[in-house]
């Protein structure tokens, strides 16, 4: 056995998107290496309707997968295939964009006005690129979830862990998506394919990931000197974390314990080009895209 060790850790970076929401990015519009198939991360969370209400209506996607994972208020969404629907606090929706897509998402805050959630981008595979939309919508009670001796609590989203398994499927990257909440003063112990890039976010809580077998270090953001990564450091919230390869993470939850994500995905090592929400493998398809979009032929009518 292995522990990964950490190879990055960084606050994700205030930015607005949509018609002008305000969120915070873990990663995006970069190079991919290190989080492939993963491309984009990001956190949308507000106190107040006037962070999010503008929303992000209708634009295209092609090329990806989105995953939207909602903890507290609502998403109304709706596409160019007419599907409607809304996320709410616990829901899940994963959609294959394929081929051609267009949708909007409204978010609306709960009872207090907050809103929160995740939307993480992931690649296809160059062979399924062009493949037909699809959705997947997932209700928070029919995601699993499982509670140890110790009270570390997981959701296990995507994938398969501690013997249950995600309710979401099919998924080129063979993904594993997990919400992990570990008491205080407990050390954790996880499984992550050796096969696979990882990353954690932390959203709650405080705690340090580490490999044992190396000293005490000091973060630095965009820095680890060292092989440990102490979150209250950098205050926890909001924070990314890169690991190398192994086939474990470990982590140390401080005061109040550690809430956070743990994503990996079996990277597709392809050439990627994109413009914005539309991803292909060469530049000539994301001209053909734009083309589509100027001249009305992005979304074929029905037959």
């Amino acid at each position: 056995m292995s522990i990964r060790p950490v190879k990055s850790a960084m606050l994700a970076r205030p930015t607005m998107e949509g018609a002008g929401v305000h969120l915070h990015r873990g990663f995006g519009f970069g190079q991919t290496s290190e989080t492939d198939p993963f491309l984009l991360f990001d956190d949308f969370r507000g106190e107040a309707p006037r962070d999010y209400m503008a929303g992000f209506p209708w634009h295209p996607h092609r090329g990806i997968e989105t995953i939207t994972y909602v903890l507290a208020g609502t998403v109304e969404h709706g596409d160019s295939l007419g599907n409607r629907g809304s996320l709410k606090g616990g829901d899940v929706q994963w959609m294959t964009a394929g081929s051609r897509i267009l949708h909007q998402e409204m978010p609306f805050g709960n009872a207090k006005g907050q809103m929160h959630g995740f939307q993480l981008w992931a690649n296809l595979p160059s062979a399924l690129k062009m493949t037909a939309p699809r959705y997947q919508d997932v209700k928070g009670r029919d995601i699993p979830e499982i509670m140890d001796d110790d009270g570390t609590v997981v959701k296990v989203i995507v994938g398969e862990f501690w013997g249950k398994r995600g309710p979401v499927d099919g998924i080129a990257a063979d993904p594993q998506y997990l919400d992990i909440f570990v008491p205080e003063g407990r050390r954790k112990t996880f499984k992550v394919d050796t096969r696979r890039n990882a990353f954690a976010y932390v959203f709650e809580g405080s705690g340090n990931f580490r490999d044992a077998s190396r000293p005490r270090g000091v973060l630095m953001e965009k820095e680890v000197r060292g092989q440990e990564v102490n979150i209250r450091d950098m205050s926890g919230n909001r924070t990314l974390i890169t690991f190398g390869a192994g086939d474990e993470v470990t982590v140390q939850a401080g005061e109040n314990g550690l809430r956070f994500l743990l994503i990996s995905g079996a990277p597709l090592q392809e050439p990627v080009a994109w413009h914005g929400p539309i991803v292909m493998n060469t530049d000539a398809e994301i001209r053909q895209a734009m083309a589509e979009l100027r001249n009305g032929t992005f979304i074929k009518p029905a037959h």
